[in-house]
């Protein structure tokens, strides 16, 4: 016994000192770049490949072809790597879902280019470079383990490291040459991937595909070490080495003996599944690249041709329609990441699962296998079995709550493998397994019609998904998940039904591949296939059902040959482009063929230029144009701009109250500062607030002598005027709205807010300024909802709201604007509006055309997409989704941020009108002159705590507030 236990400890030593290697070279890569390696795999398998290719088939010595493997080919394809394809990311700002799909990229590609080179088939004659005994395997680890920590804490490469860790940018600016940091980070990882590959292809099967899964599942090394600390990396490795090891002398009996033999044999898959599910996500920030830009329809005449493409195989015979059948289905399962990724935005690597149990639960349904069912009619069977998939969505939606980005896409590729390993893998349910094909579609030309009336359905789905408020919801989360939640979008709901409906198509197109197949074949639905599909979907247009469609036909025929691995390879390299051509290649192209076409002018005859004066009236100047730039897009009047009239400011009317008043009424009853009159502010209530006394108007006071204020550095068209002295807060008898008592918020040893109280009452304006750090914007975020404090109360209204989410509490009527602005690009400015007034305290269809009268976006601008609109614009969008869902309670973070004089103008007086229709507002903002001319209270913040109140004229004149 004693020697079977110091075997297997042996064998265990030597697996777990490999997967040391993996985490080792994950590891520094990580922290050199900022990228999780997940080609590291793909690159053990090439060079293991490299390394046989030399001995076997060239002849050479085993020491020669390993030095030259280890020490030329692994790093150099490292540099490679950092060069061409993750540098240019970095130039462009290193977004961490880019970099991820890069990395997605550049492992199909590696392994579409070892099909290619070197077949599908298994090999079992990889050379040994070291004995089978572990001592060697763990003397390298110690070695490098103690080297990689000498060299990062004693040398100057290593404090070069850490400082571009900790800031690339500042360690730039520092003189550190970052670039050579990256790059040497990257040849090092890819040696120790080399090492590996190297020191497991003599003992597993190496392939293009079952190497660089085997390697990936031990990610789950570096992710328990939270990407930092090697010593923990190298324990976790060994010791789960040492424990998977020692689990093969057990053999229990009964029904669990399977599973408890596969848990066994697959403890590093299991040490995956705990570290991505159960462990604090890394690499939080960022979801899918967000869109830069409106996403451009697919032009008609395109889906005349797919359709065409789509019925041209009914046409075909023998093997081209046996090949084509597969199309449609694989169709399907793509359109499921078409609804998780390019509608919800949310990374899923495991969707192959889906698409595997789908074709599972179908074929033992029809066999009459699946437990507590009879055996079903094959289309039967199938619907049955969507049915039974979509709920399992959750395995994946539910880890998409709480983690976005990296930690995603580690959660759901594990929750993949899982079900390939502890399910796909197991004979209990797979063995002897066949799958039919409907009655009355036995032959290939029929079921490929019955499977076109399945895409159509699958088409129909996703195109619901794509309108309506779901839609809508959908896209602005995809756009901006803060905001999202600032407009009252159930974001954790909305992710479940994206999972959801994405585990059931998935499950509808894996059925129907498998019985297009008339097979359940476990191989077509591997993790590798998931990230292949993934890569697909996003570099075709994750939001295009075209592109679906595109990539099925492109994924299918290009493997259709004698040789595979022609998709993986092609997909791949798009994959590898992702950072220069983010829209996709057909936007590339588009974008492309706008730029070489060359402008051509028309040139009238002098008879056409004649008739033209006479026929066309001269341009009106008056009239809103689109397509201006600047914060003067869409009111042009005369020579000079302005973008809110007194017309935009007319009263708001609530439903059923009858039209707005005249622009002569409007101007009557207005005072002299802008702000409306009490008569005035009785008309201008926002939709769905309650009616509140008229504060009475400000009484004007004449210019007082002020000392020359400091200049202003924020971009005016005009020079910023005196702050004026601002009258006494105006006595309101309502009491506080919303409520802040005793908030204490601490970030590790630092204390952001130490007891802080506030006050928003219905129908005032308070400000809240003071120094960078002084914890504005902690206590901006407690009364939004994003943080939550560790000690007192948020109160709305006489309720407790502390624990409240963002979302739910704008649908209280606690609506907020952001500082970085957060519309939803991909959405016309009328439907950025409509998420509000969808989401938002009430229901009022005729919330948005008040919103965007209000704010001046009723003219052409309102069907323009809110990408590549100006700042001045964007700021009333975000303002107008706000308002259209009726909030009682606004909180403003920076409004003025980036508007120019005219702008600021034109937003205090909507402000004021929106104070005096009895709308609590809360202003965090730098700029003095818009606090001292809008607030009734400012409240003075240092050190996390309030140090002064009252009204501006007295507090902003009494202490030294930098702005």
């Amino acid at each position: 016994m004693s020697s079977l236990t110091y075997d297997l400890t042996l064998a265990g030593l030597s697996v777990g000192g490999a997967a040391a290697l993996t985490g080792i070279g994950l590891i520094v890569t990580y922290r050199a770049t900022g990228v999780l390696n997940l080609a590291h795999g793909a690159i053990a398998m090439v060079c293991a490949y490299v390394l046989r290719g030399l001995v076997v088939d060239g002849g050479w010595p085993v020491w020669a072809a390993a030095t030259v493997t280890l020490l030329v080919v692994a790093p150099g394809i490292g540099v490679v790597l950092e060069r061409f394809v993750f540098r240019p990311l970095s130039v462009l700002g290193g977004d961490p879902a880019q970099t991820l799909v890069a990395s997605i990229g550049v492992f199909v590609l590696l392994v579409g280019g070892a099909a290619l080179l070197w077949g599908l088939g298994a090999r079992d004659d990889a050379p040994e470079v070291v004995p089978a005994e572990p001592w060697g395997q763990l003397a390298v680890v110690v070695v490098l383990t103690a080297g990689v920590a000498a060299t990062v804490r004693w040398t100057r490469f290593g404090r070069e490291l850490r400082a571009v860790v900790d800031d690339r940018r500042l360690a730039v600016l520092a003189g550190i040459d970052a670039d050579r940091v990256a790059a040497a980070g990257w040849a090092f990882g890819a040696f120790t991937a080399g090492l590996t590959g190297v020191l497991l292809a003599p003992y597993v099967r190496l392939d293009p595909y079952g190497l660089p899964l085997l390697v990936m599942e031990v990610v789950a090394v570096a992710v328990a070490a939270r990407m930092r600390s090697l010593t923990v990396a190298v324990v976790v490795a060994l010791g789960l080495g040492v424990a998977q090891s020692q689990l093969t002398r057990l053999h229990p009996s009964g029904w669990g003996e399977p599973l408890l033999q596969a848990v066994g044999a697959n403890l590093f898959v299991v040490a995956l599944l705990v570290a991505a599910l159960v462990l604090p996500g890394v690499g939080t920030r960022a979801a899918l690249p967000r869109p830069a830009s409106a996403r451009v329809p697919t032009p008609p005449g395109a889906w005349i041709v797919a359709g065409v493409l789509f019925l041209l195989p009914l046409g075909f015979a023998g093997r081209d329609l046996h090949t084509s059948v597969q199309v449609p289905a694989l169709a399907v399962v793509l359109l499921s990441l078409v609804v998780v990724t390019g509608r919800g935005g949310q990374i899923s690597l495991g969707q192959a699962a889906y698409a595997g149990l789908g074709a599972l639960f179908t074929a033992l349904l029809a066999a009459g296998r699946f437990p507590g069912l009879p055996r079903l009619p094959e289309l039967l069977a199938l619907a049955v079995a969507v049915v039974l998939v979509a709920p399992l969505g959750l395995l994946t939606g539910w880890p998409a709550i709480s983690r976005r980005g990296l930690a995603l896409a580690l959660a759901t590729f594990a929750v993949g493998v899982g079900v390939s390993r502890f399910v796909f893998a197991q004979p209990y349910a797979t063995s002897g397994l066949t799958l039919g094909r409907p009655a009355g579609f036995d032959g290939d030309r029929a079921y490929y019609l019955l499977e076109l009336a399945l895409l159509g359905v699958a088409l129909l789905a996703a195109h619901a998904l794509r309108r309506g408020r779901t839609g809508r919801a959908l896209a602005a989360m995809r756009d901006d998940e803060p905001g999202a939640r600032a407009a009252g979008v159930r974001v954790p709901s909305l992710k479940l039904l994206a999972f959801v409906s994405g585990a059931a198509l998935a499950a509808l197109g894996g059925g129907m591949l498998g019985m297009g197949l008339r097979a359940f074949d476990p191989g077509a639905y591997d993790p590798v296939r998931g990230l292949l599909w993934f890569a697909a979907v996003v570099v075709l247009g994750a939001d295009s059902t075209f592109g679906a469609l595109a990539a099925a036909a492109l994924l299918v025929g290009l493997d259709a040959g004698t040789k595979g691995g022609v998709a993986a390879a092609v997909i791949g390299l798009l994959a590898v482009l992702v950072g220069r051509f983010p829209g996709g290649p057909y936007d590339a192209l588009r974008t492309a063929a706008n730029r070489l076409r060359l402008p051509h002018r028309a040139h009238l005859t002098p008879l056409g230029r004649h008739l033209r004066t006479r026929l066309r009236p001269p341009p009106d100047h008056t009239r809103p144009r689109p397509g201006l730039t600047g914060a003067t897009a869409l009111t042009v009047r005369g020579p000079g701009p302005s973008i809110l009239t007194p017309e935009h400011l007319r009263p708001w009317r609530r439903p059923g109250g009858g039209g707005a008043p005249s622009a002569d009424t409007d101007s009557a009853t207005r005072v002299p500062n802008g702000a409306p009159s009490a008569d005035a502010a009785s008309a201008t209530r926002v939709p769905g607030t309650a009616p509140h006394p008229a504060r009475p108007p400000a009484r004007p006071e004449p210019p007082r002598e002020h000392p020359a204020p400091a200049p202003d550095t924020r971009p005016r068209t005009t020079p910023a005027p005196d702050r004026p002295s601002s009258p006494q807060p105006r006595p309101t008898t309502a009491p506080p709205l919303l409520t802040a008592r005793g908030v204490h918020v601490a970030y590790g040893g630092f204390t952001a807010l130490d007891g802080v109280d506030l006050d928003l009452p219905s129908g005032r304006v308070t400000a809240v300024v003071g120094p960078n750090g002084a914890g504005k914007s902690t206590l901006f975020h407690c009364l939004a909802g994003t943080v939550r404090p560790a000690r007192g109360r948020i109160g709305y209204d006489g309720r407790d709201i502390t624990r409240l989410a963002a979302q739910a509490r704008t649908r209280l009527g606690v609506a907020r604007t952001f500082q970085q602005l957060a519309v939803f690009p991909t959405l016309t400015v009328t439907e950025n509006v409509r998420v509000g007034a969808e989401q938002g305290r009430i229901v009022d269809p005729g919330a948005v055309e008040r919103s965007l009268r209000l704010l001046g976006l009723d003219g052409p601008v309102r069907v323009l997409p809110a990408a590549g609109l100006p700042t001045g614009t964007l700021r009333r969008v975000e303002l107008a989704r706000a308002l259209a869902g009726g909030p009682r309670v606004l909180l403003l973070d920076e409004p003025a941020a980036g508007l120019d004089t005219a702008e600021v103008a034109a937003l205090a007086r909507v402000l004021k009108a929106l104070a005096a229709d009895g709308t609590a507002l809360l202003v965090v903002e730098h700029d003095l002159d818009l606090v001292a001319d809008l607030a009734d209270v400012v409240h003075v913040m240092a050190a996390g705590r309030i140090v002064a109140s009252g009204p501006p004229g007295r507090v902003l004149d009494s202490h030294e507030v930098t702005p």
